[in-house]
């Protein structure tokens, strides 16, 4: 059960299902064939009484998954193949729902970088693995995107208004501050990591196992900015958030400075839509928020901003995106309302996806 040309394998090992991100060329991108073999293993997996759990691990030494295959998206712009751009997202998507279904041990080992997609094949698990190199993020306004793979339902509820910096700055995270967060569920050096591979596969008990590896990684950089980011991102506007930050002038004026200016490159159109997301987010279940991305998303990939942002990011070597429009000032508020509000073409039917789990 082997899945090599994918950049992607599927092996049972004993009580285990090993899953191996091995596309290190690519950083481990995500490609929509790679999620319809991990939805067809987990569905596979999730009746097999041999499967104790699952464990994902990547085979690059400073990357976990890089998210969705920005390549292969350029290419499908480029020959506006926007069908097919949409099955993308909603394989990603209908993915997030059966790993949210799956209710055996399902333990992913992160040591390196995990962005967008990546984060969306991880979090969901029952337990979820950092190593000493773990970053992650949801970077997805700095490419006239919006945050997803189930961002909007996680990101909102983040202690007070965490995820509103995060999914607003697209500010990348480390261990101690996602343990904190409770986006990961133990702290454990990566050379014991194939100590709980083993372990899974000779069905040990999983929490034993990884509660006494468990290492504390300290307080995070976020505790000492929490007081601020929760008076600044509570506000109801970007434009007031970045008024904000414009006018810290206590210690933290630098910090300011620089998350206002970081903000300012990302997409103004994103923003706000982020913004929205994360607010309308707070009252909405994981599957009711996923069909709200893939309503928003088969909108957003016709858009001008999101084919400039990809192109900025493949063929720009380190160009500003050009957004269109430039400033928030110009952005519509009611179209954005509208992106929410109005059907799409398709909608997400998630209901059907999974029967019997």
């Amino acid at each position: 059960m082997v899945s090599e040309t994918l950049g992607i394998t599927f092996e049972e090992v004993d009580r285990a299902g090993m899953i191996t991100l091995d596309s290190p060329a690519s950083l481990n991108a995500l490609t929509p064939e790679m999620f319809d073999a991990l939805s067809e293993h987990y569905q596979r997996w999730t009746p097999a009484p041999h499967i104790y759990g699952v464990v994902t691990q990547s085979t690059h030494p400073k990357v976990f998954c890089a998210g969705g295959n920005l390549k292969l998206v350029h290419g499908l712009l480029q020959a506006g193949d926007f069908e097919s751009l949409a099955a993308f997202y909603r394989k990603a998507y209908e993915h997030v729902w059966v790993l949210e279904k799956f209710i055996r041990p399902n333990v992913p080992l992160i040591n390196g970088l995990c962005l967008g997609g990546g984060v969306g094949i991880s979090l969901l698990g029952t337990h979820c693995i950092a190593g000493e190199g773990y970053a992650l993020g949801m970077p997805q306004v700095g490419i006239g995107h919006v945050p997803d793979s189930g961002g909007t339902y996680f990101l909102p509820r983040l202690r007070h208004q965490t995820g509103v910096y995060l999914a607003l700055t697209g500010k990348t995270l480390s261990r101690a501050d996602a343990y904190r967060l409770e986006l990961v569920s133990h702290c454990i050096p990566a050379a014991h990591f194939h100590v709980i591979a083993d372990g899974m596969q000779y069905n040990h008990p999983i929490d034993r196992l990884l509660d006494g590896l468990h290492r504390d990684p300290g307080e995070g950089e976020l505790a000492r900015l929490s007081p601020l980011i929760n008076e600044i991102f509570c506000l109801g506007s970007v434009e007031e958030i970045l008024e904000r930050l414009d006018a810290e002038e206590g210690p933290y004026a630098d910090w300011a400075k620089e998350t206002a200016a970081e903000m300012r490159k990302k997409s103004p159109t994103s923003l706000k839509i982020a913004l929205q997301q994360m607010r309308r987010g707070k009252t909405l279940s994981l599957d009711e928020a996923l069909k709200l991305e893939y309503r928003l998303v088969q909108k957003v990939i016709r858009s001008r901003d999101y084919a400039e942002g990809i192109d900025a990011r493949i063929n720009g070597k380190g160009r500003p995106a050009k957004w269109n429009p430039e400033t928030l000032a110009d952005v519509d508020d009611k179209a954005i309302d509208s992106l929410f509000d109005e059907p799409a073409p398709e909608e997400l039917h998630l209901e059907e996806l999974t029967p019997g789990l």
